[in-house]
C-alpha cells in the first residue's frame, strides 16, 4: 500500500528540482548579476520581460523575483529569499493572493486585462508588492496590449509586472519600451551535464558520461527538456542510465557509426555506406535522424576546418576528435559545401518520401558518386592546362563545374577574336555622319544603311524596321538617298512612310527608290540574312576554338546556344531589330493594309 502511495506522490524531476532561489538557477549569471545590483542599489524597474527558448527558466525566474521582492525575512527586497516565510511558501505554491499568475494563452482578451487594470489601484493584502506574472504574453490580442499600455507605463508604486514569452518579436514595440528585458540564454552543455550528474547522484542512480552527453545534446540547452529525458532514461534503465539505452530511447544512430558512414560516403564506398545505413535502420534509427546527424557531422567538420578550436567540445569524445580531425584535413571546402547542399536537399526528400529508408539510400548514393567529382576550380585548371590542340580530350567530368568552365572558355575566345569579319560593319554602324545634320534634327544623318535601320527600331517603328530588315536588299546608299530592291511586294505607301519618318528624325529630305532586281544585285542580301550569316560563321569559328573543343569533350551532351562578343550599343540596337523581326505570319502583305500603315 505504501508503494502505491509513493507512486501516486511521485514528482517528475523537472518539478522536483525546480530552482527556488537565484543560487540554484543555472546558466543565467548575467541576469542574476543585474537583478542583484538593482536590488542592492534600489533601482528596481516596474516591469520585467523574460524571453528565451522553452525550458530555460522564464516562469521559474518570475517566481523567484516575486519571492525576492516580497520575502519577509529581511527589511526590503533581497536577492536571497529565505524560502521559509509565509510569502515565499505561498508564492512557491502559486497561491499567494498578491502574486497573480495569468496564462495569456487562455486569457487573451480585453476583458481579462480590464480585471488587472481595475485591481492595480488596490494595495497588496499581505505582501510588499502586488505582482502580476503573465506567461506567454505574446498571445495577448492587439486590443489587450493597447488597453494595458497606460497602466504599464505608470503603474502604482506597489505594483510590479513580470512578463514571460518565447516569441519576443511578436510583442509590440510600445510594450517592449516600457519593460526591462532579460534574455535567458540556452544553458551550455558543460553546465547542463554537471547539473544532470548532480541530480543523478541525488536520486541514487548511476549514469554514464556518454549518456548524459546524449541527453544534453538532445535537450539543446533546455533544462526542463534535459530533466524530462533524464527522468525517462532512469525509468528505462531501472536506475542505471547507459549510453546505449539512451541512444535506443531517443532513436539516435551511434555517433561513431555516423562518422564512419560519412567517411564511407566521402570515400565513394557506396556498398559500405548502404550497409551501415541499413544496420542503423534495423537498430531503430530513423532515416530522417540519420540524415540530420550527417548534416551535424558535416557542419562540425566544416567548422573544424575553418576554426580548429571547434574540436575542443565537451560533447565530442577524444576518438571522435581524432577521426574528425583527419577527415577535415582530407576534405576540401568545395567538397564540404557541395555535400552540405546535397544533404539539405536530401533531407527534404526523405521527410516527404513514401519510404524514408529508400529515399535516404538514394541520397547517400547520389552523394557518394558526387564525392569523386572534381571541384569547379580543379576542372578549370585541367582544361586550361590542356595543350591547345584541336580535339584534345580532357579527362574527368563534373556537372558542377560548367559555369566556371564556360566563362573561362568564353573569355579565351573573346581574347582571340581581336579582329574579324564584323569589325568593319560594327565600326560603320557606330560611326555617325554629322555633316548633314543641323540644330533642328532629332538624330544625325546615319552614315550607313544599317545605322539608318537602327533608327526605326529606336523610334519604336517596329513594322517598318521589320520590312527594312527582312525584305529589303540594298543596291546603293549615300547620305540622304538610297536605292533598294524588295524580296516581295511592299505596301503602296511604304516609301512615303519611310521618307516621312526620316524627314522627322534627321530634318533632311530623303530620296528613296525601289529598283527592279537585276543580275548585278542578285548577290545582295537582306540585313537579316547578313546577320544570320555572320552568326553562323561566328558559331563555326567558336566550335573550332581549342578551349570550346576541350569543354565539349568534358561535356559530350552540351550544346552551344549562342556566342557573344564585345559589341557597341548601336550594334546591339541593330540586333534588337533583327531579334524582333517576325516570320511571315507577323507581316502578311496579302491582308488588307489600312491607309495609315498600322499593321
Amino acid at each position: 500500500m505504501s508503494d502505491n502511495t509513493n507512486d501516486q506522490n511521485y514528482r517528475v524531476l523537472a518539478r522536483k528540482y525546480r530552482p527556488s532561489d537565484f543560487d540554484s538557477l543555472i546558466g543565467q549569471d548575467a541576469m542574476v548579476r543585474t537583478l542583484s545590483n538593482a536590488i542592492d542599489t534600489g533601482r528596481l524597474a516596474h516591469a520585467f520581460i523574460l524571453t528565451g527558448v522553452r525550458g530555460v527558466g522564464k516562469t521559474t525566474t518570475a517566481r523567484i523575483i516575486a519571492k525576492a521582492l516580497n520575502c519577509t525575512s529581511v527589511e526590503g527586497p533581497t536577492i536571497n529569499p529565505c524560502g521559509e516565510c509565509d510569502n515565499c511558501n505561498s508564492i512557491a505554491q502559486s497561491r499567494h493572493v498578491d502574486v497573480l499568475e495569468m496564462d495569456a494563452a487562455s486569457r487573451t482578451g480585453v476583458d481579462d486585462i480590464r480585471e488587472i487594470i481595475e485591481s492595480v489601484r488596490y494595495a497588496p493584502v499581505s505582501a510588499r508588492y502586488k505582482i502580476y506574472i503573465i506567461d506567454e504574453v505574446h498571445m495577448l490580442s492587439k486590443n489587450a496590449f493597447n488597453a494595458l499600455l497606460k497602466t504599464l507605463e505608470e503603474p502604482p508604486e506597489h505594483v510590479k509586472f513580470i512578463f514571460a514569452t518565447t516569441e519576443i518579436r511578436k510583442l509590440p514595440v510600445t510594450v517592449l519600451s516600457r519593460c526591462q528585458r532579460f534574455d535567458l540564454k540556452r544553458v551550455e552543455a558543460d553546465t547542463l551535464i554537471a547539473h544532470l550528474a548532480k541530480l543523478v547522484a541525488n536520486e541514487n542512480c548511476t549514469a554514464e558520461d556518454g549518456a548524459l552527453k546524449l541527453i544534453a545534446r538532445a535537450a539543446e540547452g533546455s533544462v526542463r527538456d534535459s530533466l524530462s529525458l533524464l527522468d525517462q532514461a532512469i525509468a528505462h534503465g531501472a536506475g542505471a542510465v547507459t549510453e546505449g539505452q539512451v541512444r535506443d530511447m531517443l532513436g539516435l544512430a551511434d555517433r561513431a557509426q555516423v562518422l564512419d558512414l560519412f567517411e564511407q560516403i566521402m570515400r565513394g564506398d557506396i556498398a559500405a555506406a548502404i550497409t551501415t545505413l541499413r544496420q542503423q535502420y534495423d537498430s531503430g534509427a530513423d532515416p530522417v535522424v540519420v540524415i540530420n546527424d550527417l548534416l551535424e557531422v558535416l557542419h562540425w567538420l566544416t567548422r573544424l576546418k575553418v576554426t580548429p578550436d571547434t574540436g575542443v567540445d565537451t560533447l565530442v569524445s577524444e576518438a571522435e576528435k581524432e577521426q574528425g580531425g583527419k577527415m577535415a584535413a582530407g576534405l576540401s571546402m568545395p567538397h564540404l559545401t557541395r555535400a552540405w547542399q546535397m544533404l539539405m536537399k536530401g533531407l527534404g526528400e526523405v521527410r516527404v518520401a513514401p519510404s524514408a529508408i529508400a529515399a535516404a539510400e538514394m541520397v547517400l548514393i547520389r552523394l557518394a558518386y558526387a564525392s569523386n567529382l572534381p571541384s569547379p576550380a580543379d576542372l578549370v585548371k585541367k582544361i586550361t592546362s590542356t595543350p591547345s590542340v584541336a580535339g584534345a580530350p580532357v579527362s574527368g567530368s563534373s556537372p558542377t563545374g560548367g559555369g566556371a568552365v564556360a566563362q573561362a572558355a568564353g573569355t579565351q575566345h573573346q581574347q582571340q577574336q581581336t579582329s574579324g569579319p564584323t569589325a568593319s560593319a560594327v565600326s560603320n554602324v557606330v560611326a555617325l555622319h554629322a555633316s548633314g545634320a543641323n540644330d533642328h534634327a532629332k538624330h544625325p544623318m546615319p552614315i550607313s544603311f544599317e545605322k539608318m535601320v537602327a533608327l526605326f527600331q529606336a523610334e519604336k517603328e517596329g513594322i517598318l524596321a521589320t520590312v527594312l530588315t527582312d525584305h529589303i536588299r540594298l543596291v546603293e546608299y549615300k547620305s540622304g538617298a538610297f536605292t533598294v530592291t524588295t524580296t516581295r511586294q511592299t505596301p503602296n505607301d511604304f516609301i512615303m512612310r519611310v521618307k516621312q519618318c526620316l524627314k522627322a528624325w534627321t530634318d533632311h529630305d530623303w530620296a528613296i527608290s525601289i529598283a527592279q532586281p537585276t543580275a548585278a544585285a542578285s548577290s545582295d542580301v537582306t540585313l537579316k540574312e547578313q546577320h544570320d550569316a555572320r552568326n553562323k560563321k561566328r558559331r563555326e569559328e567558336t566550335l573550332e576554338d581549342p578551349a570550346v573543343k576541350s569543354l565539349l569533350s568534358v561535356f559530350p551532351e552540351a550544346k552551344l546556344l549562342t556566342v557573344r562578343d564585345r559589341r557597341s550599343a548601336e550594334d546591339d540596337m541593330l540586333d534588337d531589330v533583327l531579334a524582333n523581326a517576325g516570320d511571315d505570319e507577323m507581316l502578311n502583305y496579302d491582308d488588307e493594309v489600312p491607309s495609315d500603315f498600322d499593321f
